[in-house]
């Protein structure tokens, strides 16, 4: 029986990772959306809860989402009463966020979601088999492109 892995081009590989991305984004938004909110709302708020006080800049690019997003993502968020905005004390013009109360506790409500989730989807994965997809995730997420050894 032939080795379905032997002779896959990147383009494959990439088809397929572009598939399963899709897959654990819909899985996360359903779980999620049981508790009446959609991943990018989830990631900022609990971005805030882990990293307060934080400026939109640094938020945006902890969840890698545009800044123009996030900053209408984070408009409703304040408006829902889940995050503040507050003036940095070192600099009037910065404006730093954090959660409320009732944001805190959301965001470890959805975060007990997220991690539900995600034990779901990666159940069929050994735990070797999981720690060489973070590896090879590790390494295609970083900034910069490993060097080739040419």
């Amino acid at each position: 029986m032939p080795d379905a892995n032997r002779g896959l081009t990147a383009a494959q590989v990439a088809d397929e990772f572009s598939r399963t991305a899709k897959v654990l984004v819909r899985h996360f938004n359903e779980r999620l959306g049981e508790h009446g909110v959609s991943t990018p709302r989830s990631r900022l708020v609990v971005e805030v809860a882990r990293s307060q006080p934080v400026r939109l800049t640094e938020l945006a690019l902890a969840v890698g989402i545009a800044q123009g997003t996030a900053s209408t993502l984070v408009d409703a968020l304040v408006r829902d009463g889940l995050l503040e905005r507050q003036a940095s004390a070192g600099d009037r013009r910065s404006v730093l966020l954090r959660v409320t109360e009732q944001g805190a506790a959301l965001a470890q409500d959805w975060t007990t979601g997220y991690e539900l989730a995600a034990e779901e989807l990666f159940r069929p994965l050994t735990p070797g088999q999981l720690s060489t997809l973070a590896d090879i995730l590790r390494i295609l997420g970083a900034d910069e492109a490993p060097a080739t050894g040419d």
